[in-house]
């Protein structure tokens, strides 16, 4: 896997899209970091063809998106088939799937539904896929902040 290296206008880029990439403008950008906005866009688009940035995706309220239940299911996948967790994604009601290392409870499924009834029905869809669901726990919340690696530099000047 190559990486890519990241300067200081990157690290400063990520920051504020990872703020609220939304209503972020590139003018805005390119002010806080002192550069000009043809500069910011030329530097997301490379960005984006470097795949660090992987896409765009919204944070959703589920519960009033008419989801009330958000379950993480633990579950132990078979021997790593190609591109299972992937399979897993999409699932119906399945919105992040996470691979771990380890060789047991390697399967982490976060679902939503709209009662019981429903998450039962993504849990059978799981266990038909060849999962062994180890427990499943309700969420109540899930935070999110910005990785402060990334502007920590740009944000105090």
């Amino acid at each position: 896997m190559d990486t890519y290296e990241l300067d200081e206008v990157d690290k400063g880029i990520l920051y504020y899209l990872q703020q609220d990439a939304r209503n972020t403008t590139s003018t805005e950008m390119a002010e806080e970091l002192d550069i000009t906005a043809s500069t910011v866009r030329n530097r997301l688009t490379n960005l984006e063809e470097e795949g660090v940035i992987e896409q765009y995706v919204p944070q959703l309220d589920y519960e009033k998106a008419g989801f009330q239940l958000r379950v993480l299911f633990v579950c132990t996948a078979p021997d790593e088939p190609e591109n299972f967790a992937q399979d897993v994604l999409e699932q119906e009601g399945v919105v992040a799937v996470r691979e771990l290392l380890a060789g047991a409870e390697n399967l982490h499924v976060e679902a939503v539904g709209t009662d019981t009834d429903h998450l039962t029905e993504i849990a059978d869809s799981l266990r038909e896929m060849g999962l062994e669901i180890v427990r499943s726990d309700v969420l109540k919340a899930q935070l999110h902040q910005p990785f402060n690696h990334f502007g920590t530099s740009v944000s105090d000047d």
